[in-house]
């Protein structure tokens, strides 16, 4: 049976929202839905255990106190602006692989999207291992853009992505897209390990509906995230 790590990357040095990570949302840190979500799939037996990579101590503590597990501190060249995620998750399979565990695949649970559930983790690792593909991606249903409809800017000309853009395609004609929302990533490890991607060519897709698709980036999406929350409509 394969074993599977949940992995949520939280680095300290979030600009755009000081200390976003740990920011709290309807009285509780944004990672702490990640790491609740995490723990309940985690009970369903879907994760073998769930992480947090962090460069920050308060970031570690605030982990450990709503039950992930912070085996390490991740080092601060793996906490930069620049710094990439499968850099991270690369130094998570290899701190176990030292103490003698192996994974055979990876679930990243970015901490700004809190609005995604266990199910949601759940229904994706259905998808990767009955599809048996290198990667899963977690999208939303994209209903109203389309290349038809969208533009390259020249200046102030548009570069359409479409030729067909100027015929004006009714919404219900245009293919639909399946956006990334940054709520999960599954990697096979070995594919992780030798290639150093998250997505392969042709991932395999988890389709979560736009109201759980939130990936907190500002103020105003942290606002929104918690009026969902309150409401109830996530």
């Amino acid at each position: 049976m394969k074993k599977r790590i949940g992995l949520i990357p939280a680095r300290g040095g979030s600009k755009g929202i000081p200390h976003k990570n740990i920011y709290r949302i309807n009285n509780k840190p944004l990672i702490a839905y990640s790491i609740e979500a995490g723990l309940k799939a985690q009970e369903q037996g879907y994760l073998d255990r769930v992480v947090v990579s962090t460069d920050d101590k308060e970031i570690a503590e605030v982990a450990l106190a709503y039950g992930a597990e912070v085996p390490f501190i991740r080092p601060d060249e793996l906490a930069l602006d620049t710094s990439k995620s499968v850099d991270c998750m690369i130094h998570a399979v290899r701190f176990f692989s030292d103490i003698g565990i192996e994974y055979d695949t990876m679930v990243l649970l970015q901490p700004t999207s809190p609005l995604r559930i266990a199910e949601d983790i759940v229904e994706a690792i259905k998808i990767y291992d009955q599809e048996k593909v290198d990667s899963l991606v977690s999208c939303y249903k994209e209903e109203s853009i389309s290349e038809y409809n969208s533009y390259y800017l020249d200046g102030n000309i548009g570069m359409p992505l479409n030729e067909g853009h100027k015929l004006g395609k009714r919404r219900q004609d245009i293919p639909s897209l399946y956006v990334r929302n940054g709520a999960i990533f599954i990697t096979d490890v070995a594919y992780m390990l030798k290639t150093k991607l998250i997505i392969s060519d042709n991932p395999a897709v988890y389709v979560m509906p736009q109201e759980r698709s939130a990936n907190i980036d500002t103020f105003y999406d942290l606002e929104l995230a918690e009026w969902m929350i309150k409401n109830k409509k996530a």
